[in-house]
This record gives C-alpha cells, sequence and structure tokens, in this order.
C-alpha cells in the first residue's frame, strides 16, 4: 500500500526542520571548540545567510525551467549529506568556510521547491498546508532537546555525528516524494518579470523582508538576553520551546482560522502581534508572565505569517512559476531580511541597548504591517 503523499512531505518537513534544531543553537559552540573568536564564528556564520539570499533563485529557476522539482529536491539532498563530510576533516577557517558555503548552497535548493510542491499536492485544499508543515516543528523540538542532552553527555565532536544522521534522514524522505500531475504541464503563464512588478505581489514580499528583519533581535540575542536578566539556561530552554509550540498550535488550527478570515487579515494580525511581542521582549523581559505571552506569540509572528505568505503566493502564482517564486520569497525574507536583521540588532545591542534593539525589531514589523494594510488588496488576487 503506498505512503500517501501528507505523510511522505510530513516526514521530510521533520528531518529538515529537525537538522535546522541541531546546527543553529550548537554549531557555534562547536566552532568555539575548534578555537574560533568571536569575530571568526560571526564571520562563518554570516555565509549561511548569504546562501540563502542567492542559492535559491538559481535552484528556482532550474526547476521551472525543466519543469520537475523532486530531482533536483533528491540531488540536494544528496549534495548537503557530501558538503557535509567537510566538517569531519576541516580545523582551519578557511576548511570550515568552504564546508558551509557548499553545505548551504546544496542545502537551501530543496525548501522552496517542497513548498511548492506541498502546495500543488493539496491543490485547493491549500488551507491544510500547515497541518503538514507543523511537522517540521515538532522536528525541531525533538532535536534542540535531544541533542542538546546527547552534547551533555558526549563531546561536541558529536553534534557532527548528529547532524550528518539527519542529513541522512532528509535523503530518504527526499527519496520518497513524488511529482505532481500538473506541475510539469501546467496552463500558459503570464511573464514573472511582469507579474512581480505588481503592486501588490511589491508589498508582500517588501513586507515579508521587513518581518524576517525583525526576527534578527530575537534569533540572535535572545538567549543572552534572559540570561543577562537573571534566567537559567533550562529556563531559556523551555522559553524557545514554547515558541514553536505555539507555531504548532497555530498550523494544526490552520484550516480553520483561514477558512473564517482572509489571507490580508491574517497577515495584518500577524504583523501587529510581531510588533507587541518584540517589544515585550525588549522591555519587559523582568515578567515571566509576559514573556510568556509574548513567546506564545510567535504562533502568530512566524508560524500564521509564514503560512499565510506561501498560500499568497500559490494563490497569485500558477505551478510552473512556483519554484522561482517560492525561491524568491525564501531570499528576499529569510535571506536578504535575516541578512539586516542580524546585521543591525548587533550594531544597536552594542549602541543602544537590549529595550531599543527589541524596539527596532517591533519598528520592522511595523513597516511590515503598514505595507500590507496599503499594499495588498482585501481579497488574494486572481492567478495569473
Amino acid at each position: 500500500m503506498p505512503v500517501p503523499p501528507h505523510w511522505r512531505l510530513s516526514a521530510w518537513y521533520f528531518f529538515y526542520f529537525a537538522y535546522v534544531g541541531a546546527f543553529a543553537p550548537y554549531f557555534t559552540l562547536y566552532l568555539q571548540s575548534l578555537g574560533f573568536s568571536a569575530w571568526d564564528i560571526g564571520i562563518l556564520m554570516a555565509a549561511a545567510p548569504v546562501m540563502r539570499a542567492l542559492a535559491p533563485a538559481f535552484w528556482g529557476a532550474l526547476s521551472d525551467r525543466s519543469g520537475r522539482r523532486v530531482p533536483i529536491v533528491r540531488f540536494s539532498a544528496a549534495a548537503t549529506a557530501l558538503a557535509f563530510l567537510v566538517f569531519f576533516f576541516a580545523q582551519g577557517f578557511w576548511g570550515v568556510l568552504v564546508g558551509i558555503v557548499l553545505n548551504f548552497f546544496f542545502w537551501t535548493a530543496a525548501h522552496p521547491l517542497v513548498e511548492a510542491l506541498t502546495l500543488d499536492h493539496l491543490r485547493e485544499r491549500t488551507e491544510e498546508y500547515g497541518r503538514i508543515r507543523l511537522w517540521g516543528s515538532v522536528g525541531f523540538i525533538v532535536t534542540v532537546m535531544g541533542v542538546g542532552m546527547l552534547l551533555d553527555a558526549f563531546p561536541l565532536v558529536a553534534l557532527l555525528w548528529a547532524c550528518l544522521a539527519l542529513l541522512l534522514g532528509i535523503a530518504v524522505c527526499a527519496g520518497s516524494l513524488r511529482e505532481t500531475p500538473h506541475a510539469a504541464a501546467a496552463k500558459p503563464a503570464t511573464s514573472l518579470r511582469l507579474a512581480l512588478r505588481r503592486r501588490d505581489v511589491v508589498a508582500l514580499l517588501a513586507a515579508c523582508f521587513f518581518m524576517s528583519a525583525a526576527h534578527g533581535p530575537l534569533y540572535v540575542f535572545f538567549s543572552i538576553h534572559l540570561v543577562d536578566h537573571g534566567y537559567g539556561k533550562t529556563l531559556v530552554g523551555a522559553l524557545w520551546s514554547l515558541g514553536v509550540i505555539a507555531e504548532i498550535l497555530v498550523f494544526a488550527f490552520l484550516p480553520r482560522l483561514m477558512r473564517r478570515f482572509s489571507l490580508r487579515g491574517i497577515l495584518l494580525t500577524s504583523f501587529a502581534l510581531a510588533v507587541l511581542r518584540f517589544l515585550l521582549i525588549g522591555w519587559e523581559v523582568d515578567s515571566l508572565p509576559l514573556l510568556l505571552a509574548a513567546q506564545l506569540m510567535h504562533g502568530a509572528s512566524f508560524g500564521a505569517y509564514h503560512a499565510a505568505a506561501v498560500t499568497t503566493l500559490n494563490r497569485w502564482f500558477p505551478s510552473q512559476q512556483q519554484g522561482r517564486v517560492q525561491a524568491l520569497y525564501g531570499a528576499v525574507s529569510f535571506g536578504a531580511g535575516g541578512m539586516l536583521g542580524n546585521f543591525a540588532s548587533g550594531l544597536a545591542w552594542s549602541g543602544w541597548g537590549a529595550g531599543w534593539t527589541y524596539t527596532l525589531g517591533a519598528g520592522f514589523a511595523l513597516v511590515g504591517w503598514l505595507l500590507i494594510w496599503r499594499g495588498m488588496r482585501a481579497e488574494p488576487a486572481p492567478e495569473l
């Protein structure tokens, strides 16, 4: 009996974001164990968002021109696992930098293509996206907690083996994915370049850029901010996990939300709650109840926002453009927006302090809210 496509996709998301949960929180600790300075680590880790901004456009264009996504996703999985082997041998700065560049060049190929593949499988039931995507959040939580316990018991080099095992899991799941019947033979489409100039498309992508920038202070300094205010590391981990649990709950109830509210309404609410969330983190960090409330808002500032954004782009653009469109979304938001947020928060933290750094993040989210309010029409535009 064949495995339903939903479970194939859910398994891929689980392992993909499980790898994120292992790599993102702990790889800098591994670099520190190799003797790299904070400046070296900052430069090395900056290579990741650069690749996220540049590489997806190449892979998305290749996918749309070939009319096939799954072979690229499978190649990406195998190539990422091979590229990761560099870390087992590289000890110096340049060797590790080459490893990171290769790893993220191949790794970033898959996510936009699987997003497009998932939405194509769902077709007219795109509100079900959240119930597939939530397994990625589950995978993240499992490895954040599991790898943390692993590294308490074993040397930091064990992280490399854990990451490699997860990359092999991604490869196995990629092997089970199937193309959608209409992905390679969709109706003729309007020029993508012309469509991207539309006011509502520009407004949405610009808003996504600012939403990712708004999260810069969170991803770079949240743990440091909490520890500076006397929170223990166990509680810090619990607060991170609470945010992802809220994200999972939003994904689970997303079908009901999308049936009751417009995508524009969901986006406006998500951006508004992001403004409130970052102000609370910046200025009310000593109040645990308010901090808990702020972390629960991650369900909106990432979960609902991300699902509404990719669903809107899916409704606006035809199937044969989805690879490039979802790649552009990732490059503009997580790539370029992430770079701005990380860089700006680093400057603000040293010059202005924590409160104003998170206020800057809230300001970015407010700009995004204004872009959606003024630039995106009340109902999604018809497919081009």
